[in-house]
């Protein structure tokens, strides 16, 4: 009789165990589209789905996880990287115009993560709420602040303010910059 309880209360607790087990999957698994119900989908300015918005909506822009999804890519091969419907991970501004218009000192130390957090400010952030981030080897902090939207030429265009600042140093510009294809702005002008 002894035997039996102690068989019974040891096949109780191993049911009441596993059954905690099973009502979430791991962080790791795909979980049969449990994850892609519940985690959040970012939309951006145009209506293109984004997978993370590397922090935008809080106002900041994860300089480094943009870093590492656009390091090594450099130019034009950004946006042919960006533009693909299968690696749709990160949104750029492309060409060189962007270091003209902060200005000669500040402006052309942007590099590609710099880029990537204009670029995905532009596409994900709202009308009016600035996005700021710091990059630490230039010492350059910059705010970017999308403003509204509007069609130019057939494209998707938004005006935008950028302030970068390094030290006592402050350069402010305003444009536009007009979506060429999915993940990727260029300034108009």
């Amino acid at each position: 009789m002894r035997n039996k309880l102690g068989l019974l209360a040891t096949i109780s607790a191993t049911v009441v165990l596993s059954s905690g087990a099973l009502a979430n999957p791991p962080a790791h698994a795909p979980a049969h589209g449990w994850r892609k119900k519940h985690d959040p989908e970012y939309v951006g300015y145009t209506g293109t789905k984004w997978e993370r918005d590397y922090d935008i909506s809080s106002g900041h822009c994860n300089r480094e996880e943009i870093g590492a999804v656009v390091g090594g890519v450099i130019g034009g091969a950004i946006g042919a990287r960006t533009a693909s419907e299968e690696n749709r991970t990160v949104a750029v501004i492309i060409g060189a115009a962007v270091g003209a218009l902060v200005g000669s000192r500040i402006g052309r130390q942007l590099d590609e993560a710099d880029r990537g957090c204009f670029g995905h400010a532009l596409e994900i952030g709202s009308a009016g709420h600035s996005v700021q981030w710091n990059n630490p080897a230039t010492g350059v902090s910059y705010v970017v602040v999308p403003g509204a939207g509007e069609k130019l030429d057939g494209k998707s265009c938004r005006k935008f303010s950028l302030t970068a600042s390094r030290g006592t140093a402050t350069e402010k510009r305003s444009g536009t910059a007009c979506q060429t294809s999915i993940g990727s702005w260029t300034i108009k002008g």
